[in-house]
């Protein structure tokens, strides 16, 4: 299928031929009919491409002083290399969809196949969206008009954090698509509306809609002329659509007001407020967060936990639902917003004229029959409850030849760590990948072409049956790897997944099932690269040398993440010790050479992510795994201690290596080297040549368990041991 992406770095849009996406849990798939250009958004977007990496800089403050404190822990060349790939990452263009569905996955209800919607899915031909973000189209309703329903809930939105009253005056303060939008649904609540614009056009468009607009500039006063028109009182709210970085908006707003007045801001300006205004007025100011209750909260887009109605009236889905109906009873009319209709195919003369004026553009989507089927199990293994046939959901990007003696390997998931860990790593090993599956098709389609791999897929089961594909990378989030990693076993594959193996005790014993059923036809090794750094295999070396039992101290100096971060969910990342404090438990064994055979440990002040964990070795080792979040971040992030027989070895940020107490050894120092790339080859080797795991069934077991058992540790406040689990 088609798809328009926006290339970062060099502000590029183009038009994609990527998989489409697959049925997913909770998601509704929807074949396109009609899109909506946001002329602000995507416009604001494709000139922040466009700008030089100087400006790019200048603009985001921020993420510059991240990059700094990058290049302070991990140098300045993987700094500079992280930020170009970050850069180069693909963007899908565009949220305001209307169309038809073709696909329900599990969980999803209020839909049934051939229902029209609107969703904020972007411009492609099919898109894939979680429920709680699709509405039913009405039937008096046309597709065209149901385009406008996104972009007219980011109005609506703001009208109700204005909460007007019949009667009131409002003012509109940029006559743009969302300005002319709202300016209809605040007088279908019975406000007498003022609007403000630059553009004579605007305004013009605006007074038929029964609006009193205006043309803002050096003839007119906009403060004096709603005195004027309010004799004298003011307007009882102010709600600003426009796009400026200038000051004079936000000041004219409080103005314009009369005392306690409501100012709420949905589009872009300058807000270096004056508080004599707002305080001698007692004016209330608010930023209107985009379509509503809902918006950036996993647990309701993603999961359709939907907020009660008699608490959240007002969530993003029902003001969808809201705007749909408006439209159904004459309230909003939105066809003469419309400035052009043009075929997806010719999608570049909407972006390259989008400073000639007009407001809203829509790409026009055949309704042509698709030749291929989009599979019945997603990435997720999620299987879909109805489908009916559309785009391929696998795409062909080149031509080469794979022969078994290669070992082709396939990676699945195209996230932040395969983007810049993973590919880099593998590329530089020349290990043969044959395909990458992603969720959407996008991004992996992207890396495909930057990585010369040939195929990109959004179909995990069919690939598995590629009796060429002999190895399997998973990348995926961390509750989809039990799932992967089953289905790649009973598929004759051998799999390196990434940290953490699973997430809970059934996860594991499924896993181990699976493992015991291949009979060693198939293996299964986890991510813990740590211990393939020529650091820690050194420190191996050394600590073999001698029976005597070793101490391990190390710390992780994770560093906060914000707490709605996936990582943190427990049915998503299981939080930060399974999935991150799970390296140095393997690290530990590794060193000591010994498993593990009982755990203890305890959170830092109550913090889910701060914790020391002790291990009990079975050789009489001891280890001591520091994890925490609220470290300075000038202290190097990981850092490890080993203590054995007068011998002490000190690993600082898998950097450089010190050694006392070893006549043959003072010190090793290379470029942060934490073990990606030799494990990467070691896989892509052992697969081609069928040799043993990387690491052993043994040892992945012990590392799961001993991981597992650390919520059960801190909980318990008891030494668990490993055999419990």
């Amino acid at each position: 299928m088609q798809q328009i992406i926006l290339n970062f770095k060099t502000g590029d849009i183009y038009l994609e031929n990527v998989p489409a996406p697959s049925v997913e849990l909770g998601h509704v798939l929807i074949e396109t009919r009609y899109t909506l250009v946001s002329q602000g958004t995507e416009k604001m977007l494709v000139e922040f491409g466009k700008a030089s990496l100087f400006q790019k800089a200048r603009s985001q403050p921020a993420k510059v002083r991240q990059a700094l404190e990058k290049i302070r822990t991990e140098g300045l060349f993987s700094t500079v290399e992280a930020v170009f790939r970050k850069l180069d990452e693909p963007l899908p263009l565009g949220y305001c969809n209307a169309g038809v569905v073709i696909g329900l996955g599990n969980g999803v209800v209020g839909f049934k196949l051939g229902d029209r919607v609107a969703s904020n899915g972007p411009h492609a031909e099919v898109v894939s969206v979680p429920q709680n973000l699709v509405a039913k189209i009405p039937d008096n309703v046309s597709d065209e008009a149901a385009a406008f329903t996104v972009i007219g809930a980011i109005g609506l939105q703001g009208i109700r954090l204005a909460k007007p009253e019949l009667g009131e005056t409002f003012v509109v303060v940029g006559l743009g698509l969302i300005g002319q939008i709202s300016a209809q649904l605040l007088k279908a609540n019975g406000c007498r509306v003022i609007g403000f614009d630059f553009d004579l056009a605007k305004v013009e468009l605006a007074q038929k809609f029964g609006i009193d607009s205006m043309v803002s500039g050096d003839e007119l006063d906009p403060v004096k002329e709603v005195m004027r028109l309010t004799k004298g009182v003011g307007c009882d709210g102010v709600i600003i659509t426009a796009s400026t970085k200038s000051n004079q908006v936000i000041a004219q707003a409080a103005q314009m007001s009369r005392k306690r007045g409501r100012i709420i801001l949905v589009g872009v300006i300058g807000l270096d407020i004056n508080r004599a205004d707002f305080y001698e007025k007692e004016l209330s100011f608010q930023v209107s967060c985009s379509y509503g209750p809902g918006r950036y909260d996993d647990n309701y887009e993603e999961k359709a936990l939907d907020y009660p109605l008699a608490f959240v009236r007002w969530t993003e889905n029902r003001n969808f639902e809201a705007v749909l109906d408006t439209m159904g009873r004459g309230a909003l009319i939105v066809e003469p917003l419309i400035t052009r209709r043009t075929p997806l195919a010719d999608f570049g003369y909407v972006y390259n004229n989008m400073d000639v004026g007009g407001l809203a553009s829509l790409l026009v989507f055949g309704s042509d029959s698709r030749p291929a089927l989009i599979p019945s199990d997603s990435i997720s293994g999620s299987r879909a409850v109805h489908v009916r046939p559309v785009a391929s959901s696998t795409v062909k990007l080149g031509d080469w030849i794979f022969l078994p003696a290669d070992g082709p390997l396939a990676i699945v998931g195209a996230g932040n760590f395969t983007k810049m860990t993973a590919l880099p790593a593998i590329a530089a090993t020349k290990a043969r990948i044959k395909v990458i599956v992603s969720a959407t098709g996008v991004t992996g389609t992207a890396l495909a072409r930057k990585y010369a791999i040939p195929y990109s897929s959004t179909d995990y089961p069919t690939i598995l049956g590629d009796n060429e594909v002999k190895g399997v990378i998973i990348t995926t989030r961390h509750n989809l790897h039990s799932a992967q990693t089953i289905a790649a076993l009973k598929a004759g594959k051998c799999v390196l997944v990434e940290k953490p193996l699973c997430l809970n005790a059934v996860e594991f014993k499924e896993i181990e099932c699976a493992v015991e059923a291949v009979k060693g036809k198939a293996w299964v090794s986890v991510g813990f690269n740590r211990r393939f750094s020529p650091h820690a295999e050194q420190m191996r070396k050394l600590l073999s040398t001698s029976s005597a039992p070793v101490s391990i101290i190390a710390t992780m100096n994770a560093g906060a993440i914000p707490l709605n971060h996936w990582v943190h969910d427990p049915e998503v990342g299981g939080g930060r010790l399974l999935g991150e404090a799970c390296h140095f438990i393997d690290l530990a064994m590794f060193l000591t050479g010994s498993l593990v055979e009982a755990v203890g440990a305890s959170e830092i002040g109550g913090a889910s992510d701060c914790a020391s964990i002790l291990l009990r070795h079975v050789n009489g080792s001891t280890s001591v795994v520091n994890y925490i979040a609220n470290g300075n971040r000038d202290l190097s992030k990981e850092r490890v201690e080993a203590h054995s027989d007068g011998r002490s070895l000190l690993l600082d940020n898998f950097r450089e290596l010190r050694g006392l107490g070893f006549r043959s050894f003072t010190s090793l120092k290379t470029k942060q080297d934490k073990g990606h790339g030799r494990q990467f080859a070691l896989f892509a080797e052992r697969v081609k040549t069928g040799g043993a795991a990387l690491i052993s069934w043994l040892e992945v077991a012990n590392s799961a368990r001993a991981t597992l058992a650390v919520p059960l540790a801190i909980a318990e406040r008891r030494w668990i041991s490993v055999s419990e689990i």
